[in-house]
């Protein structure tokens, strides 16, 4: 059954409320773990494991042999290398030579979108979140400069497009409604840190006061909200199995600080990883894997444990006496018995490790299955149901039919993204008109909603596309010299001009030219 809760007060966080709010707490502590799992640092993973062999002489050794294998670094980094390894472009509509496609190539490429995009689908992967939020203001903070008295250098307000931890990010729902938003706050605890003079910290003991502070940055259509509380620690929240600090909120420091911003829209974007329609959370790659993941390192850690007690095994044989000249010598427990006893030899015992590999290859398995990941796509396989490396086709259809699982799983990340981020290019370009209203000289540009244009990251047949392109367009040219030339050497618009030049004069000189008239003559 589906419930709303609607909070009577008219915002998130005020004097009295708790931070963070206590329904943020688990999605909080599902970042945390999956933060730690892409990380390589399984702290709940090893705990699974020791606390089956607790009371048992293992137990050490487990500590010892325990191995954590970061098998999501690499799952969750290959869609983010398919979406953007080959770069998309954008278009504005407008003509190459129109201000608003300069406009948005400069916007693309003074923020990095690529390698922010690149980060983003990494993040989200294991997160389930992201937050992007448009601004306009100075790129750099001169707020060090002038705290030491110093003149900063002359710079211009630029829009600027950045990321945002989703940990300090929470939405305010509109009534009835899981997946609109009224209002984005963005919410960050700040310590200060105080030095005591030489007195009292001797007489307190303490050299520096450290006081929490909680800055909130309120986002509603049309407006920002600036306010700042003072914070009393309330313990930490662990019933999610993460440490998760709680504190309650105080009075507010300074008054408000309100900063419209012109636009009739909030100018922040949520990047989910993906979604369903009756909650605006995004579900991370990471947590319907923890139990499988946890299952692969304890089975990596016992298989390690069985091999190393099998490269010394307990002996036994004739009760005699160990010599320094190296006769009678072993590196593990010796039983003795008597001269009528059984011949001397080695105590082995029936470890299943054939059952061990075997329920390894299926883990592994379950895990590129749910994952959506072709484990061949790697370059290598593990599980012995390896289905093949993945190198057998040439053609590209066929190689992009054996790609279709992580080509689906990109695609369903990248509708996220390409929304997100088209509407933060529009709002830059219109942030843009609005900062720079009143400065001398400035052109406005159209506001226009760009288009991305995205590939599917799989290596190209050259002569195939040319090919089909030949069909296409009944034998024309499709690709100028300049194009062709920059292509393939891989030189700017200057150089490839340049051996253009050269080439024109090659020809020039072993060719000739002659008037167009003598033929005529």
């Amino acid at each position: 059954m589906t419930e709303f809760y609607t909070y009577s007060e008219t915002k998130l966080f005020y004097t009295g409320a708790q931070y963070p709010p206590a329904s943020e707490i688990e999605r909080l502590a599902k970042y945390e773990r999956g933060r730690v799992i892409f990380s390589g640092r399984h702290a709940e993973i090893y705990d699974r494991a020791s606390s089956i062999l607790a009371d048992t002489p293992q137990a050490p050794q487990l500590k010892t042999l325990f191995i954590a294998v970061n098998i999501m670094d690499v799952l969750l980094t290959k869609p983010a290398d398919l979406m953007v390894g080959d770069p998309p472009t954008y278009d504005s509509g407008r003509g190459p030579d129109s201000r608003e496609q300069q406009r948005l190539d400069s916007i693309v490429e003074e923020n990095d979108l690529t390698q922010m995009m690149h980060e983003i689908v990494i993040g989200g992967g294991y997160r389930g979140d992201s937050f992007i939020k448009t601004r306009f203001n100075l790129r750099d903070d001169f707020t060090e400069a002038e705290e030491l008295g110093l003149t900063p250098p002359p710079a211009v307000m630029e829009p600027i497009i950045e990321p945002i931890d989703p940990s300090i990010v929470f939405p305010e729902l509109s009534r009835g409604s899981k997946k609109r938003f009224k209002a984005i706050n963005i919410a960050w605890v700040e310590w200060e840190v105080e030095r005591s003079t030489g007195f009292l910290s001797y007489l307190t003991g303490v050299s520096t006061n450290e006081d929490p502070f909680l800055n909130v940055e309120r986002h509603i259509p049309g407006y920002i909200i600036y306010e700042r509380y003072k914070l009393i620690t309330n313990g930490l929240n662990t019933f999610y199995d993460v440490p998760v600090p709680v504190y309650m909120i105080g009075e507010q420091v300074g008054e408000s600080r309100i900063e419209p911003t012109g636009q009739t829209y909030m100018l922040v974007e949520h990047v989910p990883n993906k979604t369903t329609d009756d909650d605006w959370r995004g579900i991370s790659s990471v947590e319907k894997l923890e139990s499988v993941l946890s299952a692969i390192n304890d089975r990596l850690v016992q298989i390690d444990y069985i091999l190393w007690k099998h490269s010394d095994p307990t002996a036994y044989g004739p009760d005699v006496e160990d010599s320094t000249d190296g006769n009678v010598r072993f590196g593990s427990r010796y039983i003795p018995v008597d001269k009528e006893d059984a011949t001397p030899g080695y105590m082995t015992w029936n470890s299943q490790l054939e059952g061990a590999f075997k329920e390894l290859d299926i883990l592994l398995g379950l895990v590129f299955q749910m994952s959506e990941t072709p484990q061949w796509l790697f370059g290598t396989t593990l599980a012995a149901d390896k289905g093949g490396t993945g190198t057998s086709h040439t053609d590209a259809g066929a190689i992009k039919a054996r790609f279709m699982p992580i080509l689906s799983k990109v695609k369903r990340i990248r509708s996220h993204v390409d929304r997100a981020f088209r509407n933060a290019l529009w709002k830059a370009l219109a942030l843009e008109n609005y900062g720079s209203k009143d400065v001398t000289g400035y052109e406005p540009v159209e506001a226009v909603y760009p288009t991305i244009n995205w590939r599917d990251g799989i290596p190209s047949n050259p002569k195939e596309d040319a090919e089909v392109a030949q069909i296409r367009t009944g034998g024309k040219a499709t690709w100028s010299v300049l194009d062709a030339i920059k292509a393939q050497g891989g030189v700017d618009n200057a150089m490839a001009e340049e051996i253009i030049r050269r080439i024109d004069a090659d020809e020039a000189r072993t060719l000739g030219t002659v008037e167009s008239t003598v033929f005529n003559e």
